[in-house]
């Protein structure tokens, strides 16, 4: 939270001086969150006089302060099938559909994670022209399209 304040009085004097608390913008709350997650430090617990704390599972990094964001596990490769003891689990994006025009995280680039994807053109079935007849009927006929599907190598 941070304080922001409003002046009130003639031509902007600060007759008046009207302070709240507010939040940040979600961008800076996003970039704050990003930069906490790039610098994140994995820990372990240690019993250490009879308490546990949390240390840096490598002796070279730094120790983490109470602002530091830290982890115990790590991440499942959401590439690559991805099977672990604790029971973790992620699929891969193997075979999984993506928008060869799209950027976002639905576009290939992305999700197929720069193992590029393959093209196929199918005929899909679909329902068209729907019309409603009175109370509790609607009717469609069926259309064909053509598409390209693109999935993950």
């Amino acid at each position: 939270m941070r304080i922001e304040c409003k002046c009130h009085g003639v031509s902007g004097s600060c007759e008046l001086k009207t302070c709240w608390k507010s939040m940040p913008t979600f961008r800076e709350v996003g970039e704050k969150l990003k930069e906490k997650f790039d610098g994140a430090t994995r820990v372990q617990r240690r019993k250490r006089g009879g308490r546990y704390v949390l240390v840096p599972r490598h002796d070279q990094y730094k120790r983490h302060t109470d602002a530091d964001l830290v982890y115990l596990s790590r991440s499942p490769d959401f590439c690559e099938l991805d099977v672990r003891g604790d029971g973790a689990l992620s699929l891969g994006t193997h075979q999984r559909e993506c928008n060869a025009s799209s950027n976002a995280i639905d576009g290939c680039d992305l999700l197929c994670c720069q193992r590029g994807y393959r093209t196929r053109h199918e005929t899909r079935v679909e329902l068209c022209q729907c019309k409603f007849n009175w109370c509790c009927n609607v009717r469609c006929n069926k259309c064909h399209r053509q598409v390209a599907v693109h999935t993950c190598l």
